[in-house]
């Protein structure tokens, strides 16, 4: 959780935030409950879910030297408002929504200037809001660093097999797959395969790699000629996914996966 307190004023009164460890807004519950004439505001604060409000201790926002008050999220906020039943609740969170919310997600702070304020005020301000955000935007790149040096591995794997002349049934594909962390099994994936266009979907087609897929070189077909009582043979058709393949449906099933987790 940020310590650094916003104060704002909407029409004389006072509205407090902070922003959580993801630079979330949090609303001081009291300022909120005094600007929407709520009253009591342990009583205003029962209509919201656990995860809509907490205690925060900060000595920056306790009130005479006292116990931190609660704070809200902002889903929080919006039910509060909800709540009021005073004209100026729709005014108040436009202003928010419009003016507030925009202001810290895009630079990180709200800069409240006041007739009191010089420039070098002002610009102070700025450069500590400033200073904030470098700082989120670092701790964001270096998770992201994290995160690829835990996949290089897997790309490796994937690299090794593309190069290879190993094929696999679709039974092993969803076995390799389920190790790089996808939970597939073998008739999940043959639907999977056909659904997105791999395989054929019906009569002789059915579970055949399609012009595409073959085209892609993502399989090969292993035709068994199959010898019946009466005498007449057939022709049965397996796909067996190439090395390519297998590369092809890690880095689509479980590469991307991985990296929309740790987006």
């Amino acid at each position: 959780m940020n310590n650094e307190i916003q104060q704002f004023d909407f029409k004389g009164s006072s509205l407090r935030t902070l922003a959580d460890e993801v630079g979330e807004p949090r609303f001081v519950a009291k300022d909120v409950c005094d600007i929407l004439e709520l009253g009591n505001t342990t009583n205003a604060l029962r209509a919201l879910d656990e995860d809509e409000k907490t205690n925060f201790t900060n000595c920056n926002i306790a009130q005479n030297g006292g116990r931190a008050p609660l704070i809200i999220s902002e889903p929080g906020l919006y039910k509060l408002i909800m709540r009021s039943r005073k004209p100026e609740a729709k005014e108040f969170q436009r202003w928010v929504t419009h003016e507030v919310l925009p202001q810290i997600r895009r630079t990180g702070g709200y800069i409240p200037a006041t007739d009191a304020d010089d420039d070098m005020t002002i610009l102070a301000k700025a450069v500590m809001i400033g200073q904030c955000t470098m700082e989120a935007q670092k701790r964001k790149i270096a998770e992201q660093r994290t995160h690829i040096v835990e996949l290089e591995p897997k790309a490796r794997f994937a690299d090794a097999v593309a190069a290879s002349d190993c094929t696999c049934l679709i039974g092993e594909l969803a076995k390799i797959l389920r190790q790089n962390g996808l939970k597939v099994g073998q008739n999940r994936l043959f639907q999977i395969l056909r659904d997105d266009g791999y395989l054929g979907k019906s009569n002789s087609n059915r579970n055949v790699p399609t012009q595409r897929a073959m085209e892609l070189g993502l399989f090969r077909i292993k035709e068994t000629t199959v010898a019946h009582a009466d005498g007449h043979t057939t022709v049965s058709r397996t796909p067996k996914v190439t090395g390519k393949g297998q590369t092809y449906f890690i880095r689509r099933h479980c590469l991307q996966q991985s990296l929309e987790a740790g987006a």
